[in-house]
């Protein structure tokens, strides 16, 4: 343990108080302290005990009194109650009122004590451990450490999450696959306050049609062949949090019905079951599809289309993110030989201007898995142009027309692209594009602005 358990004894026999304080205290993790009342033990729960054991007939005041006075100041300490006398109306009673445990006094008193108090301490540590797994996931999907960037794009998209925060509407991610969708939607999770009911994830193009609605809603024993027994739903699993639907657009329209049907009443109904169960969990949906188009034909519900709006963000690809993408490249490279314990790296001037005039049709996604192979085939200090290895299928600029420009930056993009798939050889980028070596330098002159 990493620090004191610490444990009050409150007995006004001395002989028992005694017993109890030398027994637990054999234990080297156990802090134990005795009290004869309850009005002296009231006066020290400030200290943060872990566990109280009360003596049922104190003279100045009863246990289950004594119990709800622990319990109102600190619900969080365990309170084992300890009586001369068996009687179980008396034992049900205080284990409703929060009493861990009811033990009467005996023979084998030290003992039942002890044991009581391990498996507490036990489950005690548990807690801890998961509180500090709660604490690490939540720091690793707050805003700085899950999302990089400063452009003018992602600046955007963190105001947008700042105002999902505040409440529970519904968010509706757009973007390209790859940009980070269940980033963003975790990220909202982890820093509202639903954080700590559970976040679940249903990629819905992944499930058959034929099982989504099992996989949502559950299902009850004998519901089908197969249903040996009854299940949650993903709605029921995500009750008091979060329920992200990936990729939403992919439901065919026979779910779609049903999925409306439990966004409205709130409810849903395991297959085989006619008893609702109410639900209560924010929907975060995404996709990479124009809903809107969808909706036009025909293969959305329009209605649900405006059920699921609610906040909209759209995740800009990295070929808009040009301010991020060194950083973002930076930031994986940190990250990939802090996880592997190798010595971090550095991006040579080349390296960086072949980052900056690649397009990254895979987005973020691709970038992080570029840089991690880099990582590890460069045998240097510095990763050269020669590690990144890029998988261009085509000679086209990717998307070129997906953003309104200027001819002019239509054309330095067009030049970058064609620097990445000749090796930044411009003699040969100004016999492809039929212009003159000078024009090539002249274009490439903001590129190396960035990269100085």
């Amino acid at each position: 343990m990493d620090s004191q358990f610490l444990i009050y004894v409150v007995e006004d026999d001395e002989w028992y108080n005694r017993l109890l304080v030398h027994s637990l205290s054999l234990n080297p993790d156990y802090t134990v302290k005795g009290f004869h009342s309850a009005k002296e033990v009231l006066r020290e729960l400030d200290n943060g005990p872990a566990v109280i054991t009360v003596d049922y007939g104190l003279p100045d005041m009863k246990g289950d009194e004594l119990l709800n006075k622990i319990k109102e100041a600190d619900p969080s300490i365990e309170v084992i109650i300890i009586s001369e006398q068996e009687k179980i109306e008396t034992a049900v009673s205080l284990l409703k009122s929060g009493a861990y445990d009811y033990l009467v006094k005996s023979k084998d008193i030290k003992e039942m004590v002890l044991n009581t108090v391990n498996h507490i301490c036990k489950n005690f540590d548990l807690r801890k451990e998961l509180a500090s797994l709660k604490k690490e996931v939540q720091q690793k999907y707050s805003f700085e450490n899950s999302l990089i960037g400063n452009s003018p794009g992602m600046r955007k998209v963190y105001d947008l999450m700042n105002r999902a925060l505040a409440n529970n509407i519904t968010v509706s991610i757009s973007g390209e696959t790859g940009t980070g969708k269940e980033m963003v939607a975790k990220a909202i999770h982890f820093n509202s306050n639903r954080k700590d009911k559970p976040f679940i994830a249903v990629n819905v193009a992944a499930i058959p049609s034929e099982l989504i609605e099992s996989e949502l809603f559950g299902f009850e024993k004998g519901a089908f062949t197969g249903a040996i027994s009854r299940r949650k739903g993903k709605f029921e699993e995500a009750n008091g949090g979060t329920l992200f639907l990936d990729e939403i657009g992919e439901m065919d329209l026979n779910a779609q019905v049903k999925l409306l049907r439990v966004l409205q009443e709130k409810e849903v109904t395991r297959i085989g079951s006619n008893t609702p169960v109410p639900v209560n969990c924010r929907i975060i949906v995404a996709t990479h599809r124009n809903l809107l188009e969808e909706v036009k034909k025909g293969n959305f519900r329009e209605d649900l289309y405006y059920r699921l709006y609610g906040l909209p963000i759209s995740l800009p690809p990295l070929r808009d993110r040009q301010d991020d993408v060194l950083i973002l490249a930076n930031h994986f490279m940190v990250q990939f030989c802090k996880e592997n314990g190798l010595e971090e790296k550095r991006f040579s001037k080349e390296a960086r201007h072949k980052i900056l005039s690649y397009q990254w049709p895979g987005n973020v996604r691709e970038l992080k898995s570029i840089v991690e192979l880099a990582v590890v085939m460069t045998n240097e200090l510095e990763i050269g142009e020669d590690d990144l290895t890029f998988s261009t299928g085509s000679d086209l600029l990717p998307d070129l027309l997906t953003k309104e420009q200027t001819l002019r930056e239509y054309s330095i993009r067009i030049v970058n692209f064609y620097m990445g798939q000749c090796n930044n050889d411009t003699a040969l980028v100004a016999e492809k594009l039929g212009i003159g070596q000078t024009t090539v330098y002249r274009m490439l002159k903001e590129m190396k602005t960035q990269v100085s």
